[in-house]
Formats: structure tokens, sequence, C-alpha cells
């Protein structure tokens, strides 16, 4: 048995995205582009460049704007050239944060999630300074009710590492990152839709806060999720506000 309130967070945090939908499009574009240009455009061979293409689904992205990304990212089209920088810190109470970036100006990025850290009570670390808190991951998250049984069995025969039972009764899957395509694959053909699919960066213990604390950690994450060339922002805090 494992976490606390884990469905309604993720479902909260699926309706704040969903709620950003415009926003969504560009950071799934930006993923898309990239997966592309570092894997090629065919996602049959490429996993990440697969799973950017379900998230443009799920956000119902014009398959045009999904094609034209894949070609910016070989070459075929002119476009910015984003690159991939992680930013490591800490909230309130030493909570550790990721933000997980996509640029095309490192001076930019860095300045405004800096202010940002600075702003809401944080501040920035050096790099490895709180990732070694988070393992990296696939994470399949499925709604209570699912049927536990089956879906065990399904996902340690397709090669899942762990399952979990959490309070909620919700159930989460997890994987190494190099398996998550055949995993997916294999729970979709077996009749399981999960709600969230991702690689993830998922915290190895969480830290719930409540109350006044709760609320200046989600401003510090709310505040960091809105700036324009954030991709993904992790933490190991469990907030009930």
């Amino acid at each position: 048995m494992a976490g606390h309130s884990k469905w309604a967070n993720i479902k909260h945090k699926k309706a704040a995205t969903d709620a950003k939908r415009g926003k969504a499009w560009t950071r799934v574009i930006k993923e898309i582009t990239v997966a592309a240009k570092l894997g090629g455009g065919d996602p049959n061979s490429n996993p990440r460049l697969r799973l950017a293409i379900d998230k443009s689904t799920d956000a119902n992205m014009p398959k045009d704007n999904v094609q034209r990304a894949i070609q910016r990212g070989v070459g075929n089209l002119n476009g910015e050239n984003y690159e991939e920088i992680r930013y490591e810190g800490y909230g309130l109470n030493g909570v550790a944060v990721i933000v997980d970036t996509m640029t095309d100006n490192r001076t930019r990025t860095v300045s405004e999630v800096r202010h940002a850290f600075s702003k809401f009570g944080g501040n920035m670390g050096m790099d490895g300074s709180v990732s070694f808190l988070f393992r990296h991951c696939g994470q399949f998250l499925f709604a209570p009710g699912t049927p536990e049984d089956k879906l065990i069995a399904t996902a340690l025969e397709a090669g899942a590492e762990d399952i979990l039972t959490n309070e909620d009764r919700s159930l989460e899957v997890i994987c190494l990152p190099n398996d998550f395509a055949a995993l997916e694959t294999a729970l979709k053909a077996a009749g399981f839709k999960a709600e969230i699919a991702e690689i993830i960066m998922k915290p190895q213990t969480e830290i719930e806060f409540t109350g006044e604390d709760a609320l200046k950690i989600q401003k510090l994450i709310d505040a960091l999720e809105n700036l324009d060339d954030v991709q993904e922002v992790y933490t190991n805090a469990i907030l009930s506000v």
C-alpha cells in the first residue's frame, strides 16, 4: 500500500493542464520536435516520439501540427532550435523540486526559473542536488476500481517492475523507461486504459503538507509551470490545499 491522495492529486494536475490547452500544445510541440531531432521521425522506432504523439492526441492537437513539428525536428522545415535543460532546487522546508525545460534561449530560461524560486521562498541548487531523491521511470496510473489481480498479472508479464496500490485504491504500474512502450502496448491489448501514462521523475519518498505551507509550495509550483520554457515540474511534496 502506498500514497496519500494520489488519485486526487493527479486528477487535479490533469485538470489544471487541460485548462491551459494552448500552452499544453506548445509543450507537446516542443517535445515532438526534440524527440524527432534526437531519434528520427518514425514513432515505430522512436519510443520518445511515440509518447509525445500520444500526448498530442490526449490534448486534441490537430495532426497537421504534429506533422509540422516532426518535420522541423528532422530538419525538413525551419524552426527554433530547442535544447533540454534541467534545473534543481528547493522550496519551503527543503522540498525538492526538479524543473525540466526546453528552450531556445538558455539565459532567459535560467533567469525566469531563478526568479520564480526566489519570489516564492525557494532557491536553486546545483546539478544533482535533489535528483538523487527521484527515480527516472515509466508510470501508468489507473482509476480506483480497476481489476487489480488482472492488471498485476498483465503488467508483470509485460515487464513491469512494480505495482503500487494507493490508499485511495488507485493503482500505479512502474517500469524502466526503456520498457515503457512495450508495457503500454501490452496493457492496452489487455483492455487497460491508463488515466496517466508517462515517463517521469518519481520521488523515492514523499512529504505531505497542509494549510498555509501547502499553499506556499503550490504557488511556487504554479509559478514554475506557468513559465513558457518549462515542460515539467516534479516535487516530493504531497499537497493538501
